[in-house]
């Protein structure tokens, strides 16, 4: 799970001075609240020139702060993060609307795009504030088709979210984890022995092992959607939705990439010695740039084989 602060709950909202400092203590306690329980609170790098008060930038209203919690707060909005605009998933072209306000590019569209995706990310905002309910009710206005609704939990205290995190799984520490996750959940999935070597080496990123989880857990889920050798209508939902149109998860590589990279696309078949699979077809991550490649098409009378997790593929 995913813990962003709600962006748009500090926006030039607070009295005075002491009033913000309240809401800073309480959403700073929250943060180590989460960092307590493996996890860390998301914020977006332009947070820390927020409107704070009519007359006060963050950068102005935090000097009135005690030097520590000036360090901390600062440290935490423009120098370690983590922030969760380094991993969006959404596009300034999706209209998501909550409240009557359009929310996209904000913390409550990436959010409730997450969740409309199967991934578990909550909100935190700052009170007082205009999101002071929860869950909150999303919508997206889907380019035509028909609107779509979520609700998005959203933390304003840190009872609420220590429930939750007590009873959230604990969090990957590192690539052998997330390997091991895999193994032991995607149960349609036919792994090669060394599909995720390619990890191995480079710095563990949480966000982007959330990620290859979401794009793992469609290909599972895809590998069950068939009927007499047809996809079924949810496999056709999947297969539109995850497959299609500019910001899809899985893509093929184009001709040109399939003749240069021939060599680094093809792959020692999993089961059979002596055999290969060429495996154009990928998912993608985009922050760092990793690529799941596995066989392709999916079917309901063949394995599916996930022969590469790594970052993206270059000349060998």
């Amino acid at each position: 799970m995913e813990l962003l602060v709600n962006d748009l709950s500090i926006q030039g909202q607070f009295t005075d001075i002491e009033s913000f400092r309240e809401a800073i203590i309480r959403l700073m306690g929250m943060r180590n609240l989460c960092r307590k329980f493996g996890h860390e609170l998301y914020c977006h790098k332009n947070m820390a020139h927020a409107q704070v008060t009519n007359a006060m930038i963050m950068p102005q209203a935090i000097q009135h702060f005690p030097r520590p919690e000036q360090s901390a707060l600062m440290q935490w909005l423009t120098r370690n993060g983590p922030y969760w605009e380094d991993y969006q998933e959404h596009g300034s072209d999706d209209y998501f609307e909550c409240n009557d306000e359009i929310v996209t590019d904000s913390a409550v569209g990436e959010a409730a795009y997450r969740c409309f995706h199967a991934g578990m990310c909550q909100l935190v905002s700052m009170i007082p504030s205009d999101w002071e309910e929860s869950p909150l009710s999303v919508w997206w206005r889907d380019n035509g088709d028909v609107d779509k609704q979520v609700g998005v939990i959203n933390h304003l205290d840190a009872g609420t979210i220590e429930e939750v995190l007590r009873n959230e799984q604990a969090p990957l520490e590192s690539w052998v984890q997330l390997e091991a996750t895999c193994r032991a959940r995607f149960i349609n999935i036919r792994f090669a022995e060394d599909a995720f070597s390619p990890l191995s080496g480079h710095p563990f990123v949480p966000g982007a092992a959330q990620r290859i989880i979401e794009r793992l857990d469609i290909l599972d889920r895809l590998k069950t959607c068939f009927h007499g050798g047809t996809r079924t209508p949810e496999g056709n939902l999947i297969y539109q939705k995850y497959f299609t149109g500019d910001k899809a998860w899985f893509s093929d590589s184009s001709d040109g990439e399939k003749r240069e990279f021939k060599r680094e696309l093809t792959f020692k078949h999993p089961d059979n010695a002596g055999e290969t699979l060429f495996c154009p077809m990928h998912g993608k991550v985009k922050t760092p740039q990793i690529r799941i490649h596995f066989s392709w098409p999916v079917t309901d009378n063949t394995e599916l084989y996930v022969v590469y997790v790594g970052y993206k593929i270059t000349k060998r």
